[in-house]
């Protein structure tokens, strides 16, 4: 079984408005999960350097970071990031530019847990309908037009921004995968709305989710994060 995570961290500000990156990494070593992605993992002004800095992360948590190495300082890519247990191997990794009105991508790799080859993508989507489909039209056409296997195990997941509960972008990325039940995660205090999901290929089956609703988890960020168990199928 593979456990898979999405955390938008907010730039760990927490629900009290203070920058708390050891906040953030309790919730993380909470989940202890394979893989997680995170959005908001940069600060948005300036050098744009991580919101969550690494040697927290590894003095701190059995996470490591994805490289991307696009923004010297920055975790991810427009605060998109993944971080993977530090014994799953990184076998590819690589940014995915989105059309945008603002500052968006999705950062990609393929990974290796547990003897099971993986591909996984996180996002974070626009505020705007059209904008939020233009961008999954675009993730799932680079994830058609890759080399390699087209039918490797596929995990997407993120801030999709989508407040409807089928239409939108989620009609787009239910074509090819399904998703995970993993409840409604914004706000924090008191969650109204599924923003952050998790969707997965044919080839995986999800055997449980959730949103992962600890006291720290209220109090790091205005989302909570989610979660999923996937095995293949």
């Amino acid at each position: 079984m593979i456990l898979v995570a999405s955390y938008n961290m907010r730039k760990a500000i927490g629900t009290d408005r203070r920058r708390r990156p050891d906040r953030t990494i309790e919730v993380l070593n909470e989940l202890d999960a394979d893989v997680v992605a995170l959005q908001e993992a940069d600060r948005r002004f300036g050098a744009r350097m991580s919101a969550l800095p690494v040697h927290m992360i590894e003095e701190h948590s059995d996470y490591k970071p994805v490289p991307f190495e696009a923004r010297s300082g920055s975790l991810g890519w427009h605060g998109n990031a993944l971080l993977v247990r530090k014994s799953v191997e990184i076998i590819h990794k690589e940014i995915v530019h989105l059309p945008s009105l603002e500052p968006r991508g999705a950062v990609m790799a393929e990974v290796r847990v547990g003897g099971v080859d993986l591909r996984v993508v996180g996002m974070h989507l626009d505020l705007s309908g059209l904008w939020r489909r233009r961008q999954a039209h675009a993730i799932l056409a680079h994830l058609a037009g890759r080399d390699g296997d087209p039918e490797a195990p596929t995990v997407l997941m993120g801030d999709l921004n989508e407040w409807s509960a089928h239409g939108g972008c989620l009609r787009d990325f239910a074509h090819h995968h399904r998703f995970a039940a993993c409840g409604r995660s914004f706000h924090s205090r008191r969650p109204i709305a599924q923003l952050d999901r998790i969707m997965v290929s044919k080839e995986l089956e999800i055997l449980e989710s959730g949103a992962h609703r600890s006291v720290a988890a209220r109090r790091a960020s205005d989302h909570l994060p989610i979660w999923a168990r996937v095995k293949p199928a």
